[in-house]
């Protein structure tokens, strides 16, 4: 019995001036592709590239030792914030199933000794 396995696909089409299909056509052909081939997967790579740049954030040194110190020692919250924090506990604490009120375990979690 073979098992066979469907993938929904889309399609993308795309009209190019000739010349462009051309330059398309003559690199495809130097690496042995279809131009679908070629097409796609230099689409695919250049939005893999795009989406991999968008994902991460730079920062120069100074703003990396700016951000650490707010990290380590951050700012008191401010009465604008201080009163955000009241309103929400107000609204959720009344919530049907709310999470926020964390109680501590009555007793400590017992850590598994690992087998040698």
């Amino acid at each position: 019995m073979t098992l066979t396995t469907t993938q929904e696909r889309g399609r993308i089409t795309a009209r190019v001036p000739q010349n462009v299909h051309d330059t398309l056509q003559q690199a495809a052909d130097l690496l042995g592709a279809t131009l679908n081939q070629f097409v796609v997967q230099a689409a695919l790579t250049e939005a893999q590239r795009i989406i991999e740049r968008e994902r991460v954030i730079h920062l120069s040194s100074n703003d990396a030792a700016f951000l650490l110190n707010l990290l380590e020692n951050p700012p008191a919250p401010n009465a604008r914030l201080r009163k955000a924090l009241q309103n929400y506990k107000n609204r959720t604490l009344n919530a049907d199933g709310s999470t926020f009120e964390w109680a501590p375990r009555s007793k400590p979690v017992r850590v598994r000794k690992r087998r040698t």
